[in-house]
């Protein structure tokens, strides 16, 4: 089964998560990376995926922006997706992430001012 690891004590990915659990776990094992427990996968480390969401599909992982896309369209989302994968969109929403993500590492557990 495919797996969506994301960071549980991140206020606004456990809520974007909360608001499509019901759509994506028929398809998707969700996985908390935040949890003590959890060390890594597949040869990635917990601190590296940390940085960046990080979908397991199949054989491999999809990262950053691609994985967000990947989700949304599994919770049915499809015109979203198709209207971000455009160039310039695409373009400016990967760049947003990015931006994002590297502020949102230096965020505390719950705690992040983004």
């Amino acid at each position: 089964m495919d797996k969506l690891f994301y960071d549980g004590s991140c206020r606004l990915c456990r809520r974007e998560i909360n608001w499509l659990a019901s759509k994506l776990l028929p398809q998707l094992e969700l996985v908390d990376i935040s949890a003590a427990h959890f060390t890594g996968f597949a040869g990635v480390s917990k601190s590296a995926m940390m940085q960046r969401i990080h979908l397991w599909h199949q054989d491999h992982f999809i990262t950053g922006f691609d994985a967000t896309l990947h989700y949304w369209h599994l919770a049915g989302h499809h015109w979203l997706v198709a209207f971000l994968r455009l160039a310039p969109c695409y373009w400016l929403a990967t760049k947003a992430y990015s931006y994002w993500a590297a502020k949102r590492s230096k965020c505390g557990r719950d705690n992040c001012a983004i």
